[in-house]
């Protein structure tokens, strides 16, 4: 592989490891406050995809205006699944959460497959994602180019909510001890609300920009994105943002530089990818940037 090539294929794996650093933080989110691992949150981010795509196709409105509805559809989405799905167990064993949280992503994917169908749809890109660039010899497309920008540019307004805000301070102290936060005259309820649409926000933006890059949309195609970026949360430190994010962009990299360097082996990508967490789990349980903390009740 000669250097220009690599250079391409690290592009698209930093493109890549983007869409996954932004659905895997927001599954941290989610397990840094409550200890949940939101399993609906992979369906979310493919709400957004349609949402996107009906406002696009349907109600004939501009690309960049569709996909800023798109998040606030799923934003409120996220806010209705914490309140009436999960906020009625906040008191129930952990299980009863977790089976929950399963069974609203059943609802979501199926609901999708009876309402708009299991036909995959196109999914139409503006020209700034189209359009081919050539970078120091290597032809890179748009989308590959602009999704690391833009999810960076999501990323940095994610840190300045998370720590440069009351909002963000509250998620913070609570991801710490919810009950001291509670006595300290905190909304708890408001905040984890405020944290689901926050969370779901970012899973629709990277829908979208997933099905940029891969133009088709099902109601199933937040399956494997999901896991994979479960296994970047984990393999990051889940609850941890910054390794959420790290892990994002390890994943990313990993699978696409596999494929670059054994093209023998592209069939395996995805066997790869869990047989690094499975790696993490047995060597280092806690991920890169966690910490051991005691079980959140």
């Amino acid at each position: 592989m000669n250097l220009v090539t690599f250079f391409q294929q690290l592009m698209n794996g930093i493109s890549l490891g983007s869409l996954y650093a932004l659905l895997a933080i927001g599954y941290t989110l989610v397990y840094g406050i409550l200890g949940l691992i939101n399993f609906a949150h992979s369906d979310v981010f493919m709400l957004g995809t349609y949402f996107a795509f009906f406002m696009i196709g349907v109600f004939l409105l501009p690309w960049w205006l569709s996909v800023l509805i798109a998040i606030g559809l799923c934003a409120l989405v996220g806010m209705a699944i914490e309140r009436v799905a999960y906020r009625p167990l906040r008191n129930a064993p952990r299980i009863s959460a977790l089976i929950t949280a399963v069974g609203v992503s059943f609802f979501l994917e199926n609901l999708g497959l009876v309402t708009v169908g299991a036909r995959p749809k196109g999914f139409p890109r503006p020209e700034l994602m189209k359009h081919v660039y050539f970078i120091a010899g290597a032809r890179i497309q748009g989308v590959t180019f602009w999704v690391p920008i833009i999810s960076v540019l999501i990323l940095i307004v994610l840190f300045f909510i998370v720590y440069k805000t009351k909002v963000g301070m509250a998620m913070r102290a609570m991801a710490k001890d919810m009950e001291t936060t509670r006595l300290m005259g905190v909304n708890v309820d408001q905040i984890i609300l405020y944290t689901f649409a926050l969370g779901s926000a970012l899973a629709s933006a990277g829908g979208v920009m997933w099905a940029c890059k891969y133009p088709q949309i099902n109601p199933l195609m937040g399956i494997f994105p999901g896991w994979k970026a479960f296994t970047a949360a984990v393999i990051g430190g889940i609850g941890n943002v910054v390794g959420a994010m790290i892990g994002g962009f390890i994943i990313g990299l990993a699978e696409i530089l596999i494929a670059a360097f054994f093209p023998s082996l592209t069939g395996y990508r995805d066997a790869f990818v869990f047989a690094l967490l499975i790696v993490f789990l047995l060597i280092k349980p806690s991920g890169i940037m966690g910490e051991t903390l005691k079980e959140k009740v």
